[in-house]
């Protein structure tokens, strides 16, 4: 759920990468100078930059912090004229054309962040007929239009279309709804990995549990977005049964989440050289999945580690880690103005610029002073240069990757 999400982000390497060369993007990257004011972060936006203006406004918003007008209008800026998103478009005066490399990913996040800060009914109803246009047969989604289903993009458009007043259940491809895809997704109860999602089949048609794809599935099939509520009634310990329905898709995988982060209250990377290194990220997500599938204990437990260890993580990587905290903390009840001594509200305000107002939970006005400069941050939570640095392996010819957040193959 994450660029993303991390997981998003190596997807669109897989298909880009095989579809286009590195080198046709539209819209390259400004100098840190140039930046717009108007933008969260500070890092080089080209692969992320609506997606951590779209987490940060839609955190600021759960943590009742009036986001700013100009970053709302920066984001509702960046639209295609057909209603997609991408990544990030320097010179919004230019049309988008087909070179402009759109993708679901963007796109779902800038609707649940304007659909719940309201009053752009016109942006998001464009962004979701788009959306609904690239919808594949089997009722999922990829991240880009016309890449095949995966997992967390699916799931993300899940989110948007319940924040926008759609019912996902009804919004079908050739008879199939995303929930369909979800289920197609999901690994049996025999075998390793039992109950979790895959991101993708792998080349020879294999699921492969994936602990992002799982907090990502768990999530989608709840019908839930990325500042999900606590749900109810959800068991992360039961015993997993065949998934015939997306309750019990979430339920076999909330089971999965649940063992893989017992112990060590968090997941582990599986990035390369970095198999035994906490995967702050991946965390927020599962703790936000497990949380909204019911399963508050375990969400819970999660969290306080997250309290106890990723205030670091966080300032380093920027706006996206900061709001995958605050939905965190969101989602398990959490104060997060308080979330191990930091914060987290008050940091990722000062990524950007100044907001409207800023309302305590005590009605106390924060403070309105000017924030002209930017934390130095990386602004997501898999970093804009291992990104970049995955890119031209994939440009390379490398082809499909096994590793990172999206198409890892281990959780």
């Amino acid at each position: 759920m994450n660029l993303r999400r991390s997981a998003a982000v190596l997807a669109a390497v897989a298909v880009i990468g095989a579809a286009a060369p590195a080198a046709a993007d539209p819209s390259p990257s400004p100098s840190k100078p140039a930046l717009p004011s108007a933008l969260y972060g500070d890092s080089d936006p080209q692969y992320d930059g609506v997606w951590r203006q779209s987490l940060a406004l839609l955190a600021q918003h759960t943590a009742d912090v009036e986001p700013p007008k100009a970053a709302v209008d920066w984001l509702t800026g960046q639209q295609c004229a057909d209603g997609s998103f991408a990544p990030y478009r320097a010179d919004t005066a230019k049309a988008c054309d087909d070179r402009t490399t759109v993708d679901t990913n963007q796109t779902a996040a800038a609707v649940q962040a304007l659909a719940a800060l309201g009053g752009h009914d016109a942006v998001t109803d464009k962004a979701v007929g788009w959306l609904k246009s690239v919808q594949n047969t089997d009722g999922g989604w990829g991240y880009v239009a016309g890449g095949a289903s995966d997992t967390n993009s699916t799931s993300v458009v899940i989110g948007a279309l319940a924040a926008a007043g759609e019912k996902p259940a009804e919004v079908k491809k050739d008879g199939k709804s995303p929930y369909d895809a979800l289920l197609g997704l999901a690994l049996p109860c025999e075998g390793d990995g039992a109950g979790a999602f895959a991101f993708q089949p792998d080349k020879k048609g294999t699921l492969i549990a994936n602990a992002d794809a799982t907090a990502a599935g768990v999530l989608g099939s709840t019908g839930a977005g990325l500042a999900a509520g606590p749900g109810k009634g959800g068991q992360a310990d039961a015993a997993c049964a065949t998934a015939d329905s997306p309750g019990q898709a979430a339920a076999n995988g909330a089971a999965y989440l649940t063992k893989a982060l017992a112990g060590s209250g968090h997941l582990v990377s599986a990035l390369p050289g970095a198999e035994d290194q906490p995967d702050y990220g991946n965390t927020a997500d599962a703790v936000v999945a497990l949380a909204a599938q019911g399963s508050t204990e375990q969400a819970g437990a999660a969290a306080d580690w997250l309290e106890k260890n990723a205030a670091g993580w966080a300032a380093q990587s920027g706006p996206a880690a900061y709001a995958q905290l605050i939905f965190a903390a969101h989602a398990t009840g959490a104060d997060p103005r308080a979330f191990g001594g930091t914060d987290l509200v008050e940091r990722l305000t000062a990524t950007g610029p100044a907001p409207e107002k800023a309302a305590q939970p005590s009605d106390d006005k924060g403070d309105k002073g000017d924030k002209d400069e930017k934390k130095d941050d990386s602004d997501s939570g898999f970093g804009v240069w291992w990104f970049v640095g995955v890119c031209l392996i994939a440009g390379i010819g490398i082809g499909f990757l096994f590793s990172g957040r999206a198409k890892k193959q281990q959780p």
